[in-house]
């Protein structure tokens, strides 16, 4: 059967389809500050019950998640989608030319909070599935959905409720539209994420602030120690020297070597979109170190006196916060208890204290299924999807990789400039009108590929 029918259908409701989108971009849904939530988790449910999905709210021990499936039958290949129902705080305010949750098209493109990250492109599947089960009467596998409300605050109830869920959940594949497209403009498919590890270090000297000329050479200053302490952890080549920080790092596979070469670079281009015009590596280095190294980053250092002028004390504190990339198969926990030791041996008064981490993930590229969804990707775009092996920061994709026992894929809907958690957040119409025919068009070559799996078995019997 054509699709044409489904994508003509795409066309004549677009201003329909604006309009539903528009009505959950009205509605806050602001996790961090628990403002909106359960009203956007009602309000998604029922637009779900109105496109033919069955659903439900399901508790957990924080924001609810809105659960939906169409199964056609039991023994179908089975697609889950995930998405998140939560947005952003808004602030600055005064920097958006529209308020933030009154959505608003400008230049061909749609402003609100959540336009990109993530209810565009959750509605853009949404209404995928009502478009192909109008235009065929039915879908030819089984879809699930998975939207929860706490993604922008860590996800931090997600494992647990996959975890207790997983007969539910079951699937053969997880689908995910979320981030933003290739600076090239080319479609991009993600087939995993680094891990995260954030802790900070803290180190504690006199009980108070004394002047550095009274006490000055008696007293221990706590930002030198954190400063003896970071060099023993970092060479100055960058490389991490706390050992067995790179064991159980999974190497690149011939044919992910083979995908990183593959993705355009343009040094200057991305340097001004970064903002730093110093930019010097070549294409092979970059996406190598965005997506198969592990990084040790400093993201924050306090101690003593910054202000006006010069205030001659020794700090009694100092303190520093990391976040540490991970790469497929590090643990977050281990490369903690590696830190742990390592600050032990060196400067055991120095207090490490854990603040959060999620685990990495990476589906093989020699899977099949990966093949197809990049063939259908190709068709909805016209253009041949980048296919990257890891996205160089860190979504729960290991609730479904590790847990669900499933391979995940990422296909970013919004456009690469959608300015997701600032002022003007926004999806380009035609990025947004796109995603919902992709989704169909993946939708009908899983249908395919399911289809011909059963011949191919039953011949084989």
């Amino acid at each position: 059967m054509s699709l044409e029918k489904a994508l003509d259908m795409v066309h004549n409701r677009k201003d329909d389809y604006l309009q539903q989108l528009f009505i959950l971009l009205r509605q806050k849904s602001i996790s961090t500050q628990n403002i909106g939530i359960t009203e956007c988790a009602k309000l998604l449910k029922n637009m779900m019950e109105e496109a033919g999905i069955s659903s439900r709210l399901i508790e957990t021990k924080g924001h609810p998640v809105v659960y939906g499936e169409y199964i056609k039958h039991e023994q179908a290949y089975t697609m889950l989608i995930y998405g998140h129902y939560d947005v952003q705080p808004p602030e600055p305010v005064e920097e958006w030319v529209t308020p933030p949750f009154e959505p608003s098209i400008r230049d061909g493109r749609i402003y609100g909070r959540g336009a990109g990250d993530n209810k565009g492109q959750l509605m853009a599947q949404l209404l995928a599935f009502q478009t192909y089960r109008d235009a065929f009467g039915e879908l030819p596998i089984n879809v699930k959905f998975v939207l929860e409300g706490e993604e922008e605050k860590g996800s931090v109830n997600l494992p647990a409720f996959v975890e207790e869920h997983k007969e539910l959940l079951k699937a053969d594949l997880v689908y995910t539209s979320d981030g933003s497209s290739h600076n090239s403009g080319a479609p991009l498919i993600l087939l995993g994420v680094r891990g995260v590890l954030a802790l900070e270090l803290k180190a504690k000297g006199a009980d108070w602030d004394n002047h550095s000329g009274n006490t000055g050479n008696i007293l221990p200053n706590p930002v030198w120690q954190l400063i003896d302490l970071l060099q023993t952890m970092r060479g100055r080549d960058g490389r991490v020297l706390i050992k067995g920080f790179y064991d159980h790092i999974r190497p690149a596979t011939a044919r992910e070597e083979e995908l990183l070469a593959s993705l355009p670079f343009d040094g200057g281009q991305i340097g001004e979109k970064i903002g730093y015009s110093r930019l010097d590596m070549d294409g092979n280095t970059y996406y190598r170190k965005l997506t198969m190294e592990p990084t040790f980053n400093i993201c924050g250092i306090e101690g003593g006196y910054t202000g006006e002028g010069v205030k001659t004390i020794i700090p009694s504190a100092a303190s520093v916060k990391m976040d540490i990339r991970l790469i497929a198969d590090q643990d977050p926990i281990d490369i903690y208890e590696k830190v742990c030791r390592h600050v032990e041996r060196h400067a055991p008064d120095i207090d490490v204290k854990y603040l959060g981490s999620m685990k990495p993930s990476r589906t093989s590229a020699d899977l099949e299924v990966v093949n197809i969804v990049a063939g259908a990707v190709q068709r909805a775009f016209q253009r041949e999807p980048l296919i990257q092996p890891s996205l160089g920061g860190s979504l729960p994709d290991y609730v479904w990789t590790k847990i669900l026992d499933a391979p995940s894929m990422i296909v970013p809907y919004a456009n690469f400039d959608q300015r997701n958690h600032s002022p003007n957040e926004n999806i380009e119409i035609d990025y947004f009108l796109n995603g919902i025919t992709c989704t169909c068009h993946v939708i009908h070559a899983l249908g395919a590929y399911a289809k011909h799996q059963t011949t191919e078995r039953e011949a084989g019997r």
